[in-house]
């Protein structure tokens, strides 16, 4: 980055919105995914109002600079990482909710709102905002907007977008459009807003976003049913869907993380079963689905808790938390695929194929009510020799999700870290075409750079 650049954002910015200390710095450089390339960025901006994103969108325009958006860092891909040179762009300091509107069930809120203080705040209404990642507790509605989020409660309400009614958008030269509209039907124009929800920061920066509040549910009833081992809860999963059930939470734990949970925990869970489905039901109807739920499962030989359970609505929390915990002792490796539901005994059947095929060790969480897997293989940390294999396995994994009608990615975005398979899943037309949308809103290539969406591939000149 030019000093020119940087005398420009002193000049712009009060200080404390500001900083090139190279501590600062590092905490910035990187969010949660893995890191193939460190780069500290040259700048930290805190941005606390729409006009800083327009001066800081129109410096970065004006002398070349990239700018890489962030949230609250959790991001599992490497969408955040900064790039050579680049400007991070901080939206975590705009964090109001600027309407809760219960009539209308809608919500006006800044990027930096907290998912977890939203749903907080809809509550006292009657009302919830329905898509809830893990890290809904600390990540921001900018970055569950940037990735097109998911989370437990997606097998029913959607991801993201399907809760997503306009948005304000500041450009890459600085200037501020508005996406989109407050009511839950419209179909005037192309749509916009979903194009950039789920850009990744690549297209536009999120200033602010009208979403659409889901009623609070009357009653929750919390099923879970342990299963010997993991294939038959999956085959548990396509038995509710032929009862025809609409659970809003139904969720998958192989005995791997079981015990993991227990060790971290403190709980017998692997004792009761070799896999775990966890499922919620919700609304009026909710004991009557349950009860539906539980003769289905109990066919399929799932042995269950008691009706009412403080225990298993813990095991709602206790799920958020079975990728998050740092282990010391492994080296791991995990994705974030999604196939067809019909497919999901086939391709866990495949997960631990290749787990034994390459020697490594394989834990499975699923978002199983739409088919969207978090496979992690793993090797003690005293096998560093084992690393190419853990690799491999994780490279044998997305091609065969793929081979299955999958998807490299359900919820965490591409990123930087999936480029390599987005060329397996999208042809070059389609991804050509995109790169034109990119070209149209970033004409200078200065948002997020070298995330979402592979470079174009010159052809050699002999």
């Amino acid at each position: 980055m030019s000093e020119l650049m940087i005398e420009s954002l002193q000049a712009a910015l009060p200080a404390e919105r500001f900083s090139t200390s190279e501590d600062v710095l590092a905490s910035y450089a990187v969010d949660l995914g893995p890191v193939q390339d460190r780069w500290l960025p040259a700048a930290v901006v805190w941005a606390e109002s729409i006009e800083d994103v327009q001066a800081v969108m129109r410096l970065a325009d004006l002398h070349g600079v990239p700018v890489v958006c962030r949230g609250a860092g959790t991001g599992l891909s490497g969408g955040a990482h900064a790039t050579p040179g680049s400007v991070v762009l901080s939206l975590e300091r705009m964090k109001r909710i600027l309407e809760i509107h219960p009539e209308d069930e809608v919500a006006r809120v800044e990027p930096g709102v907290i998912n977890a203080d939203l749903n907080a705040a809809a509550a006292r209404h009657g009302l919830m905002y329905a898509p809830d990642p893990a890290s809904y507790r600390l990540s921001t509605i900018g970055g569950n907007i940037a990735t097109n989020a998911g989370g437990l409660r997606c097998a029913k309400y959607g991801v993201t977008r399907e809760s997503v009614l306009g948005l304000d958008v500041v450009l890459a030269d600085g200037s501020l459009i508005n996406t989109g509209r407050r009511t839950f039907k419209g179909v005037a124009g192309y749509d916009l807003t979903g194009l950039f929800v789920g850009s990744e920061g690549t297209l536009g920066v999120v200033v602010g976003a009208t979403l659409r509040l889901r009623y609070l549910p009357t009653e929750v009833q919390t099923i879970a049913a342990f299963f010997p081992e993991v294939t038959a809860a999956a085959a548990g999963v396509l038995a509710v869907g032929k009862a025809r059930v609409q659970p809003s939470i139904m969720e998958l734990l192989d005995g791997h993380t079981l015990a993991q949970l227990d060790q971290d925990q403190g709980s017998d869970l692997r004792r009761r079963g070799g896999a775990l489905l966890l499922i919620q039901t919700d609304g009026y109807g909710a004991g009557i689905e349950a009860t539906i739920i539980r003769s289905v499962l109990s066919e399929l030989g799932a042995t269950m808790m008691a009706e009412v359970s403080e225990e298993a609505l813990e095991l709602v929390e206790l799920r958020r938390h079975s990728r998050g915990a740092e282990i010391d002792d492994v080296f791991r490796v995990g994705e974030d695929v999604a196939v067809p539901r019909s497919q999901l005994v086939h391709y866990i059947a495949e997960l631990e194929r290749i787990a034994a095929e390459r020697g490594v060790g394989l834990k499975v969480v699923a978002h199983a009510g739409d088919g969207n897997l978090h496979p992690m293989f793993w090797v003690p940390a005293a096998q560093a020799e084992k690393i190419p294999d853990l690799d491999a396995a994780l490279d044998e994994s997305i091609e065969i999700g793929l081979r299955l009608g999958g998807t490299i990615t359900g919820e965490h975005g591409v990123g930087q870290y999936k480029l390599r398979w987005l060329l397996l899943e999208q042809r070059e037309e389609v991804l050509e075409l995109q790169r034109g949308i990119k070209e149209l809103f970033d004409p200078k290539g200065l948002l997020n750079p070298g995330k979402a969406l592979p470079e174009r591939v010159e052809p050699q000149v002999s």
